[in-house]
């Protein structure tokens, strides 16, 4: 009896160790499809501050073309240019368990505890065109906004001479773009122009034209305008009319090259939206497979004039 009982005990013990083997060998399978050791699907996300511009089109063509190039499953999210719905926005893609985060903020300041919660997630993280405040991400691609604006400053200068009064258009509050753009307009204007008006018409064509009809109704000899970006030049160029005013811009958009050469616009500063696009994602993909890649991603500018 004794005997029996004993390997009674000893069979129910190999039993229950067996199960409790096959078990642990189960949880490991899945874990490794978990995104808390594997990083997360290996799908992308791109929130991206608005699709009603054509800059930011470009920048999602670009990585929706490379995305396919390479096989890989990218979600892309619209803005609205609305900072609280980018927030949503970046936590649905999280909640998606996605791998790599692209953002391009609509404000990088209000974007950044979002950003920093996929981060604490294990979640990469590019930013593209413009920076995410006080977060460490993994990289940031962007062109060199200030020199492009005091490129575009310099040459304002040359067509209307030291001194003369300019309105400065400016884009969204808290973007970097913005910061950045205004600083290197400043750099120049603020010793070599006279600003006689500054204000924010948020990057838009529409609220470009109806805020240049007030800076010109508060000052009708204004002689030059800097806009941070083409939407708000080409508004501008609306409201201006046949006045000789010049009018320099930031993105090198279709329709703002069209105006350059057509002589509506003096220049704009080309960047590569597409290829920034582009480049975030063949960065994205690097970083799922591992590999390292700089923290920071230049792409060239250059001034556009007829």
């Amino acid at each position: 009896m004794k005997i029996k009982k004993i390997a009674g005990i000893l069979f129910a013990g190999v039993l229950a160790f067996t199960a409790a083997g096959c078990s642990a060998i189960t949880i490991d399978g899945e874990g490794g499809n978990d995104s808390s050791t594997s990083g997360g699907n290996g799908s992308i996300g791109l929130s991206v501050s608005t699709l009603n511009n054509p800059f930011f089109v470009s920048l999602s063509e670009g990585a929706k073309e490379k995305a396919k190039e390479e096989n890989v499953d990218l979600i892309v999210v619209d803005a609205g240019d609305d900072a609280a719905k980018q927030a949503s926005d970046v936590e649905d893609l999280v909640s998606k368990n996605i791998s790599v985060l692209i953002v391009n903020p609509v404000d990088s300041d209000a974007v950044a505890p979002a950003v920093k919660d996929a981060v604490a997630k294990g979640i990469k993280v590019i930013s593209v065109d413009r920076v995410v405040n006080n977060v460490d991400i993994d990289c940031a691609i962007a062109s060199d906004n200030v020199e492009g604006a005091k490129m575009a400053t310099e040459y304002l200068v040359s067509l209307i001479g030291e001194g003369a009064k300019t309105a400065e258009l400016e884009g969204v509050p808290g973007a970097s773009a913005t910061i950045d753009r205004g600083a290197g307009f400043h750099e120049v204007a603020d010793e070599k122009l006279k600003v006689v008006s500054k204000q924010t018409a948020n990057f838009s064509r529409s609220e470009g034209m109806s805020v240049m009809e007030n800076m010109l109704q508060a000052n009708s000899d204004i002689q030059g305008v800097f806009a941070h970006n083409d939407e708000m030049a080409l508004g501008a160029v609306e409201a201006i009319g046949n006045r000789k005013i010049v009018v320099v811009g930031f993105d090198a958009t279709d329709d703002a090259v069209a105006a350059v050469s057509n002589g509506k616009m003096a220049a704009t500063v080309a960047q590569k939206p597409d290829l920034m696009g582009a480049t975030a994602v063949e960065t994205a993909i690097k970083l799922v497979a591992g590999e390292s890649v700089e923290k920071e991603i230049p792409v060239e500018v250059e001034l556009i004039t007829k």
